[in-house]
C-alpha cells in the first residue's frame, strides 16, 4: 500500500512539473492545485505524525513544503499600470462633468473642484489610481483647452 501511494505521489509530481509549463489560465489553476495539495500534505503529515510514523510524516512535510514553494509564482509580480486617459480623448464636456464645474468657471474654481475630488480619489487616501488619473486628465484638459 505504501509503495502504491509513493508511486501515485511521484506520478502526480511529474504531472505537475510537466503541466507547470502551461501558459496563462492553466498555470494559475495549476498553482491553485499545488497550493491545495500542499495543505493536504501538511494535514496528512500531522495525522501520520500523531500515529507515530515519523519518517512518513517527515516525507509529507517535505512534500508539503515543496508543493507550497512551487505554488508561488516565480519572480516579482508586476501589475500593469492603469491605462491613462489621453487628454485628446476626453472632451471638454466630459472634463467639466467629471470635475463638476460649469462652462464659464474660472481657473480657481476648476482647481478647487479638482482638489476637493482628489482628496477622496487619491490612492494614498484609499482611492483608485484610475480615478485619480481621470481627474488629472480632466483638469489638464480644462487648463489646456482655454
Amino acid at each position: 500500500m505504501g509503495l502504491l501511494l509513493l508511486a501515485l505521489a511521484v506520478l502526480t509530481l511529474a504531472g505537475f512539473a510537466w503541466l507547470g509549463r502551461a501558459p496563462g489560465r492553466a498555470a494559475s489553476r495549476l498553482r491553485l492545485a499545488r497550493g491545495l495539495l500542499s495543505a493536504l500534505a501538511a494535514v496528512a503529515a500531522v495525522v501520520v505524525g500523531l500515529r507515530g510514523i515519523w519518517y512518513g510524516s517527515l516525507l509529507l512535510v517535505g512534500l508539503s513544503a515543496w508543493l507550497g514553494a512551487s505554488a508561488r509564482p516565480l519572480g516579482p509580480q508586476r501589475s500593469a499600470p492603469p491605462p491613462r486617459p489621453e487628454q485628446a480623448g476626453m472632451s471638454m464636456a466630459d472634463a467639466r462633468s467629471m470635475l463638476g464645474v460649469d462652462a464659464g468657471s474660472g481657473e480657481a474654481e476648476i482647481e478647487a473642484a479638482y482638489r476637493r475630488l482628489m482628496q477622496r480619489a487619491h490612492p494614498d487616501h484609499g482611492g483608485s489610481t484610475g480615478l485619480a488619473a481621470q481627474l488629472n486628465a480632466a483638469r489638464d484638459r480644462l487648463r489646456g483647452g482655454r
